[in-house]
């Protein structure tokens, strides 16, 4: 069955050809000769009750001019069979305001990958509070003094990072004694006007950080994001960190089963979990990413996988979660 459908996403000319899983799912989808069209947070508006967008019908192929515009319409987006939800963070007010939109399409007509009612509930680094026996100590605080508590509580060393933050941005080291540490507690917190996530420092981060893409509650591949040299603890990819292959560990396999009904239950089709030390530290569902890095050292093409699950869910005429 042929499929129309709508990636909703960051300007197309930003995208990295080479890296960016967005890429790869719609290219898989065009060449099983699907509809891909493309539309940005700017085209998106309600209208009498109804989620619209002004989209481009796009062809994409591997070369320095990858893309190629082949019309533009102004529909609603229950035209489409699938949406695809793929704007990367922050996760902001703009952000949620495009959530309310997509949350007026009707899921019985359309499927909305990620399911706009999950993603609006959740945050990719308090997601994770759902499941305390998976993650390293960790509080949710403004207050100053909450925070230096903690820091003594937990050994003297702690990661403290903004809520809406992403790719590393904003991520600090803070060891107790240290003459910066209420320098970057003023700044993170904006004075204790901001709640941070601050989390027990783990050791193990040296080792890298592994990402574990997860497909409908299932595991499909992950790799290890190992540091940049000289003394950098942050390993996204974003933050300089380089890809190296792993494989899954029982206490991996553990994580996903424990956290993949949640996943369900919340419409949160297609996740990727960051995974140190063999603590859970983030669910990201917001635009997940490590596909062609896995795809490259593992020789797998997990895009397939994610396109026969969307076929196999449109055929089957899903009803997703409300």
């Amino acid at each position: 069955m042929k499929l129309r459908m709508a990636f909703v996403m960051d300007p197309i000319e930003t995208t990295n050809i080479e890296r960016d899983t967005t890429f790869v799912l719609m290219l898989e989808s065009q060449n099983r000769r699907h509809e891909v069209w493309y539309l940005e947070l700017k085209d998106l508006f309600s209208e009498n009750g109804k989620a619209w967008g002004t989209v481009s019908e796009i062809n994409l192929k591997i070369a320095p001019d990858f893309f190629k515009f082949l019309g533009r319409a102004t529909v609603p987006l229950e035209h489409f069979d699938v949406v695809w939800m793929r704007k990367d963070p922050p996760f902001n007010i703009d952000y949620i305001y495009a959530l309310y939109i997509l949350s007026l399409i009707n899921q019985q007509k359309t499927l909305v990958v990620n399911n706009p009612k999950g993603l609006k509930e959740s945050n990719e680094k308090f997601y994770t509070l759902s499941f305390p026996e998976l993650v390293p100590p960790t509080v949710v605080a403004k207050d100053m003094n909450k925070l230096k508590g903690f820091l003594t509580e937990i050994g003297g060393e702690m990661v403290v990072k903004p809520l809406d933050g992403c790719g590393g941005e904003g991520v600090f080291y803070i060891k107790e004694g240290d003459r910066n540490a209420n320098v970057i507690l003023e700044s993170i917190t904006d004075g204790g006007k901001r709640f941070v996530l601050a989390q027990k420092f783990i050791k193990e981060v040296s080792q890298g950080d592994k990402r574990i893409i997860i497909l409908n509650g299932t595991p499909l591949g992950a790799v290890l994001r190992i540091a940049k040299p000289g003394g950098e603890f942050r390993c996204n990819f974003h933050s300089g960190g380089s890809p190296a292959k792993t494989e899954l560990t029982e206490r991996d396999i553990e994580i996903c089963q424990r956290i993949a009904p949640k996943l369900r239950e919340d419409g949160l089709y297609f996740v990727g979990i960051d995974v140190i030390g063999g603590y859970l530290t983030e669910v990201n569902m917001t635009s997940p990413t490590g596909v062609q890095e896995i795809n490259r050292l593992c020789g797998t093409k997990l895009e397939s996988l994610v396109i026969d699950f969307v076929e196999e869910v449109c055929n089957k005429n899903y009803l997703a979660p409300n």
